[in-house]
């Protein structure tokens, strides 16, 4: 089926509902790259007004990668409620965006989530201005525990990332505590391990809870390495908290990660059994990216936005405790300066939110990108004003092992301090108690009291 529209006299037509879509999104590198963007503004402006009186029930009518070859469109078909469609079903996408801002509040938009599909919340976006995807992503609580709560209103989680170029067991330690000491590490201490083997897979995970238990950390911890090392991990009886995974929109592109949607429901199953979360059991870790599909060949000629969209179909089968888009990592080749990164950014946290995550963005660049931390500063507060669940932070803002910028322990400081964010609420008590904030919840110059901690642990011996 054929869509257009005409704009003083020119008629524009879009052969399909992915051309149209693809078409319609803002301009990224990404989509140029593949030969799916529109050819300027003009195109761009003709396929989102044909995009806005298009209606929401198309989307059920036709799919962009067939069910018969794909389990993520099988997913996706699933997944939908027709009962929590029945308050939008009558909406064009230009009218669902007029719901989303003016009529619906939290419990609304909670209600009709699992009546959208990846494909509405991508396109209703694509027709959204910043302060629109903002303005509805705040409105849209998504908590998720396992010993700390994430994603209150009000709060600010970080995820503690001290990676290290070899893993070393001190500099992974020094690393943590460093952020420890500037408050992050509520949403998870996550290591991303330079190598992928089972041993230091599981020397990593046992540094990290043995951190966390002789410094009774009310957090969770994790070693971002493959799902099915971490299965292996758990047959040993590691003490595994969250398991980890990148995913994709797609069967091809997951495929090229090594998973399928049956591995990651026996790693669910397998840290389940685990029992170890104290208040919650949201324990899967998912990380995502625009550019993804497109990188493995896998988009089918779909848009890199759309497709991020539909990786959110696999996220949320396993209620995760995070979800975090990497959003300018993958590099300039899919988003290529700070403008789009900041936009990406701000689209994933939204369509995210409205199919029902616990998200989170990795606010970062590539040193090959048109960014810098300015660009980092203005995508970190104005996710700050959408309710974003949490973010992560290395020491200086550089990643040291994986060679990219991202956010630092101070940034986290300055979100918090300076817009009235506060830790998730069991970490903000544990920082009170061991001296690491003051009375009002502010860090501490001198920490001295936590150092006393520190040493009483005897985590070096």
């Amino acid at each position: 089926m054929s869509y257009s529209t005409t704009i003083e006299g020119t008629r524009f037509r879009f052969d399909d509902l992915k051309t149209l879509l693809a078409k319609a999104s803002p301009e990224r590198s990404g989509d140029q790259l593949a030969g799916l963007a529109a050819e300027g503004p003009v195109e761009r402006l003709a396929a989102q007004m044909a995009l806005a009186d298009l209606p929401l029930k198309t989307f059920l009518a036709e799919e962009l990668i067939p069910s018969e070859t794909d389990e993520v469109s099988r997913l996706i078909a699933d997944q939908h409620d027709e009962a929590a469609f029945a308050p939008v079903a009558s909406l064009t996408v230009g009218e669902f965006r007029e719901w989303l801002l003016f009529d619906a509040d939290d419990e609304a938009l909670e209600s009709v989530t699992f009546g959208l599909t990846p494909e509405m919340v991508a396109a209703v976006s694509k027709i959204m201005r910043v302060k629109d995807l903002i303005a509805v992503a705040a409105k849209r609580q998504v908590v998720t525990r396992f010993r700390s709560t994430i994603g209150l209103k009000g709060h600010l989680s970080a995820r503690n990332q001290p990676n290290h170029p070899t893993d070393d067991s001190a500099g992974i330690a020094l690393s943590a505590i460093d952020g420890l000491l500037m408050g992050s590490g509520d949403a998870v201490i996550g290591v991303n391990p330079a190598t992928d083997t089972l041993d230091d897979y599981i020397r990593i995970v046992r540094l990290l809870d043995e951190l966390r238990s002789r410094l009774d950390i009310p957090t969770q911890t994790c070693c971002l390495g493959h799902v099915t090392v971490a299965l292996k991990a758990l047959e040993r009886g590691a003490p595994v908290d969250l398991v980890f995974q990148s995913i994709a929109g797609s069967e091809k592109a997951n495929r090229g990660f090594g998973i399928d949607l049956a591995l990651l429901e026996e790693a669910h199953e397998a840290a389940r059994a685990a029992k170890r979360g104290t208040i919650g059991d949201n324990l899967m870790y998912f990380e995502t990216g625009q550019g993804a599909a497109l990188s493995a060949d896998a988009h089918f000629g779909v848009d890199q936005q759309t497709m991020e969209a539909r990786t959110y179909a696999v996220a949320r089968a396993f209620r995760p405790l995070l979800v975090n888009t990497v959003v300018g990592f993958i590099g300039p080749e899919y988003l290529f300066d700070g403008r789009q990164i900041i936009r990406a950014g701000l689209e994933d946290h939204f369509c995210g939110k409205l199919l029902g995550l616990p998200m989170g963005v990795d606010v970062c660049y590539t040193n090959h990108a048109d960014a810098d931390q300015n660009d980092m500063d203005v995508l970190l507060t104005l996710l700050c004003a959408a309710g974003v669940n949490f973010v992560i932070t290395v020491p200086g803002a550089d990643d040291v092992m994986l060679n990219y910028q991202s956010l630092s322990h101070q940034d986290v400081v300055f979100a918090r301090q300076t817009l009235g964010l506060r830790p998730a609420p069991e970490f903000a008590a544990w920082l009170d108690r061991v001296g690491l904030t003051d009375q009002e919840g502010r860090l501490v110059a001198s920490p001295d009291a936590f150092l006393e901690t520190l040493g009483a642990s005897r985590l070096w011996n």
